[in-house]
């Protein structure tokens, strides 16, 4: 039905009202295909910039960047040194093609760092890959078209778990019609 102070969508069902979360549920979903691309594959499936974007980086990001290169190709990033205090990131997942590269490219990068070496890595790769899908998702204020809500809301429909974001919080609620006729009085 349409989107509130762009956030949450509106929709209606059979049951009345649906309110969702557009960034939980998106999170959830790119969150989910993330999953499913590095199981079925040796990565993810990654997307080239058009223009490479340089990040002005530490010493300590810069040699994160250095030791873990196996983990971050598997994640979809091809992240450059090109400088020693300059990366240079050429490609991001296709999933978040519309991330912010810097943003991501730090956050994995302090991740990174926090686990220690690549075999560590692995094991909170599901983590890394939470991440990710929130940096990838809708943000709020971001106006969607009625046909992109549509979208989200089928996604949801088809997605594991879609009923709670990455960190547990509900993506959605309902109001039913009976709900709703006692919130107005109806019928009274």
């Amino acid at each position: 039905m349409g989107q509130l102070h762009g956030i949450y969508i509106l929709a209606q069902n059979a049951e009345g009202l649906v309110l969702v979360d557009m960034h939980a549920a998106h999170e959830r979903i790119v969150y989910e295909r993330m999953k499913t691309q590095l199981a079925a594959a040796k990565g993810l499936d990654a997307q080239p910039l058009l223009v490479p974007v340089s990040i002005a980086a530490s010493r300590a990001e810069v040699a994160t960047a250095e030791s873990e290169q196996e983990a971050i190709a598997k994640l979809g990033i091809e992240l450059d040194i090109a400088g020693p205090e300059t990366l240079l990131v050429r490609q991001l997942p296709a999933l978040l093609a519309q991330a912010d590269p810097e943003a991501l490219v730090r956050q994995m990068l302090e991740e990174l760092a926090r686990y220690g070496r690549t075999h560590q890595v692995e094991a909170r790769l599901h983590e890394l890959l939470s991440t990710m899908a929130c940096h990838g998702s809708v943000r709020a204020n971001r106006r969607l078209t009625i046909d992109e809500m549509n979208a989200l809301l089928r996604d949801m429909e088809r997605t594991e778990r879609s009923d709670q974001c990455n960190h547990g919080r509900p993506t959605w609620t309902q109001m039913g019609l009976k709900a709703l006729d006692r919130l107005f009085l109806r019928g009274q």
